[in-house]
Formats: structure tokens, C-alpha cells, sequence
């Protein structure tokens, strides 16, 4: 008797390709059963999901009209389930035990694997309540395929994490779940820092000259917190030094808050200590009050002279006691960037520095994108091309590692 897979089809795009999928499963001797949600059917056909699935389709229309069983029951009797085109809705509502819908009902009723195939907005799949909601379900023991690295949307004007596996790669995926091997992961196709300690910093500090006034600097610590999350996903035990930003603390790491440099300083050379990759992405503040006022100040007419003293150099500390570490730092720059960086990770033992550019379009302070240099001490340099974060971190990540192979280990 040929194995049988429940195919659950999610409201994204990435539907139309449901009836590939299909086939696919077919053409390996799959026995396919397929359910479509509401939102589903207003990217693909009934017709169209019944002709590649050789048998009908469940609906909510269907499994509410008048019948002698229980449909979602039914369709729960199957070796194993894949969600195809899975969308952050459906992933939280299966992470809340819902059943108000077909698909849902019938995902509480199976007891065999279930396979998550997501396709959504890269913002979306890393937002912290979709992450949350993987992690819950992982924790059930379900698998996840993707999403990968790619173009999406209406015309492909979205570029990021967040397209849908293809269906040659989800029906191989199915086989192995079926076989009891989990899935390969594109987006996260090894856990190449298992065992690693990362440690990162990121967002802004306050310097205060009294008791309400600080200088600071618009850091929204997206960047560091995207390396964060790439080195956790990719197994690493991960410390995340973070001045003050908007954003959730992010699962699966120590979160240690700050706000002056000081505190920073005092933070990141203690977590160093046992890290094997450290990561700067902080903006710190060069200097602070000599002597911060205890009270507010009352405005006074005229100018007004304040004393400013340096802040410690935390990668240059890190950089003179390094040892087989990785040292990544950043510099942002306007002009002759990559010499002045170059200088930078000469002057600071740094392995590399990831050169930003504030004044080019969209990769300002508080963007979603970047467009960086990594520069070394000898000079040489690799321009990346303008990307997510994300993507970013990820190259970061792949360049620590090539560092880190290259060094001798205590």
C-alpha cells in the first residue's frame, strides 16, 4: 500500500505551485490527499489542485455542507502532512491549537510528521511572534523546509528570505520525512556554528550630560541584531549586547541591555571572554560628559562649553587580547572609506570591517537594507551588493568561518 500524505495548501503567492507539488508526490508513488484554505483559492482553483491531486478537494465549504463523517478526521488518517505555501496566519493558528477552519481542524487531528513549507515576506518570517510560532511547532516536533533566500511578491520586488522551496525539493522532503530522516533546510542548510559562542553588539549609547540630556545616534540595532539571529539559527550560543532600540528581545540567545559605552564596555569584555567570534556592530558614542550633572540643567542664555572626555575603544581592547577569536568590527564612513577602514582593522586587530556607507539611499540608519565593503588590514576588499541584513549577516557569518578555519586553535 503506497504511503499517504495530507497536502494542506496556505494562503501565499507560492499556491500556484501546490499542483506541482502534487504531481510530483504522485510520480513517487505518493497517495495524495489535498485541503485548501479560503485564502488559498484566491491564488489557485479547485480545479486546478483536483486535477494534479487525482480526487477532490477539501474545503470549508465541504466541510460544512451535510455528510455522514467527520472531515477533517478523515483527511487526518495519513502517513505524514505538508503545509505548502505556508502563511504566518496559518502557522499561528496551528501554533494556538485553532481549529476554527478545515485545514487547521484537520492539522490538531493528525498524528503522524508534519512537513512546514513557509512562503511569506522576508519582514514577516522574521518578525518575533512568526518565529515564535516556528519554534512552537518545532518544539512539537515538526519539520521545516525553507523559506530560501530569493525573489518574491507580485513582480519579484521583495528579495530576501522568504520563498517557497521548490517543488522537486518538497517532494523530496516529503520522502524523507516519510522515511524518518527530517529535511535539509535551504535557508539554514547546516548548523555550522553548533558549539561556537557569538557575541554581538548592536544599537546605540547614551551618553548623559545630566539627568535628561544624553548624545546618542539613530543606531536602530537592526544590523546587529540579524547577526544575532543568524548565528543562533545557525547553532551558535549567542550573547546580544544591545543598547537602547524598538525592537523585541529576540528568542534563543542572552539579551543584556545597556546604555552607556561604558556599560557596553563592560558587557562585551566580559561575555568575550569565552566567545569565539565577537561581532561590533554598536554605533558607540566616542566620547562622554567628563563630569555628567547630577540635576537638570536650567537653560542660560548664550553658548554653552561642555567637557567631553574619549570612551574606552572596546574593539581595540578586544583586539590586543584576542587570541584565536574571530574580531569583526564596522566602520561608517563618507569618504575614502576603504583606506580609512583598512586602517581601522590594522590599528585594531580586527580580522575585518564591514565599511557602511550612510549616505546612499536606503541603507541609512533604521533601514531594512545594507550595502557594505568588508575590508581587511592588508587592503583587500570585496564590495557586496546592496541586500537585506539579514543576507548580510549571513555573508558575515560565512566570512567568520572561513577566518576561523584559516587560524590555528588553542
Amino acid at each position: 500500500m503506497p504511503p499517504s500524505v495530507l497536502v494542506i495548501v496556505g494562503g501565499s503567492m507560492a499556491a500556484v505551485k501546490a499542483p506541482s507539488v502534487l504531481r510530483r508526490l504522485r510520480e513517487r508513488g505518493v497517495a495524495v490527499q489535498v485541503v485548501a484554505t479560503r485564502a488559498a483559492l484566491a491564488f489557485i482553483t479547485e480545479l486546478s489542485l483536483s486535477t494534479a491531486a487525482g480526487g477532490p478537494v477539501g474545503t470549508d465549504d465541504h466541510w460544512f455542507s451535510p455528510r455522514p463523517d467527520a472531515l477533517h478526521l478523515r483527511l487526518a488518517d495519513v502517513d505524514a502532512a505538508v503545509v505548502v505555501g505556508a502563511s504566518a496566519e496559518l502557522l499561528s493558528g496551528a501554533a494556538g491549537g485553532h481549529a476554527g477552519d478545515l485545514a487547521l481542524a484537520t492539522l490538531l487531528s493528525v498524528r503522524g510528521p508534519v512537513l512546514w513549507v513557509p512562503a511569506m515576506n522576508e519582514k514577516m518570517w522574521f518578525h518575533p511572534a512568526v518565529q515564535a510560532n516556528a519554534a512552537t511547532l518545532r518544539g512539537w516536533g515538526h519539520t521545516f523546509l525553507g523559506p530560501v533566500e530569493g525573489a518574491f511578491g507580485t513582480s519579484g520586488e521583495g528579495r530576501g528570505v522568504g520563498r517557497m522551496a521548490e517543488p522537486e525539493e518538497i517532494a523530496d522532503a516529503v520522502l524523507d520525512v516519510l522515511n524518518g530522516a527530517g529535511p535539509r533546510d535551504p535557508a539554514t542548510p547546516k548548523q555550522d556554528l553548533r558549539g561556537l559562542r557569538v557575541v554581538v553588539s548592536a544599537g546605540p549609547t547614551r551618553e548623559y550630560l545630566d539627568p535628561v540630556r544624553f548624545i546618542s545616534n539613530p543606531s536602530s540595532g537592526k544590523m546587529g541584531f540579524a547577526v544575532a539571529e543568524e548565528a543562533r539559527d545557525r547553532g551558535a550560543q549567542v550573547t546580544l549586547v544591545t543598547g537602547p532600540v524598538n525592537l523585541p528581545d529576540p528568542a534563543g540567545m542572552s539579551v543584556v541591555h545597556i546604555e552607556s559605552a561604558l556599560q557596553l564596555h563592560d558587557a562585551v569584555v566580559d561575555a568575550a571572554q569565552a566567545a569565539d567570534v565577537v561581532v561590533m556592530t554598536a554605533a558607540v558614542a566616542d566620547y562622554r560628559a567628563a563630569e555628567a550633572a547630577t540635576e537638570k540643567q536650567a537653560k542660560v542664555a548664550g553658548d554653552v562649553t561642555i567637557h567631553l572626555t574619549p570612551n574606552p575603544d572596546i574593539l581595540a581592547e578586544l583586539g590586543r587580547d584576542k587570541g584565536a577569536r574571530v574580531l569583526v568590527g564596522f566602520a561608517m564612513e563618507t569618504h575614502a572609506g576603504v583606506e580609512r577602514a583598512a586602517g581601522k582593522a590594522q590599528r585594531k586587530n580586527a580580522d575585518f570591517i564591514l565599511l557602511n556607507y550612510p549616505t546612499r539611499e536606503g541603507t541609512a540608519f533604521g533601514g531594512d537594507d545594507n550595502q557594505v565593503t568588508l575590508v581587511r588590514a592588508d587592503g583587500t576588499h570585496e564590495d557586496w551588493p546592496r541586500t537585506s541584513k539579514r543576507e548580510v549577516a549571513r555573508r558575515l557569518l560565512d566570512e567568520a568561518l572561513r577566518v576561523r578555519a584559516a587560524r590555528p586553535q588553542a
